[in-house]
């Protein structure tokens, strides 16, 4: 059973701060920043093209109350949502989770995203072979 499941079943102890029947919210323990939290599924989906739709649409609702939460008790105003789903995304812990990490001014947090250049050919290339526009 992997560690999560562990903490969604009360084997492992978890700094909680939200539980319902479908999530369980706890601080990681690798606190990038002040505040960081992590959602995880009760039920074991081992990552976002597993998870179950109606719990992808309950978990958006309480993204944007934890993320609220945290801002008001937190005194920021920044978030970053992070979900990394497989290997090459970085994900160590094959169980869907979202970390909220709230963000503070000078927390040396970078987050860089490397700039493809596309012709406008390749975008327009692109758009129609992603297009879900009916």
């Amino acid at each position: 059973m992997c560690v999560f499941c562990r903490i969604a079943n009360g084997e492992i102890p978890a700094y909680k701060i939200y539980e319902d029947k479908d999530f369980i919210a706890f601080l990681d323990i690798s606190q990038a920043t002040i505040g960081h939290t992590l959602i995880v599924t009760k039920e074991h989906f081992d990552n976002i093209f597993t998870l179950n739709a109606n719990l992808a649409e309950h978990m958006g609702k309480l993204i944007v109350q934890l993320a609220n939460h945290l801002n008001s008790v937190l005194k920021t105003e920044n978030i970053n949502l992070v979900n990394n789903s497989g290997a090459l995304a970085g994900q160590t812990i094959n169980h869907f989770h979202l970390h909220l990490i709230p963000r503070y001014k000078n927390d040396g947090i970078t987050i860089k995203f490397n700039k493809n250049k596309l012709s406008p050919a390749d975008f327009k290339d692109l758009c129609t072979k992603l297009n879900l526009i009916e």
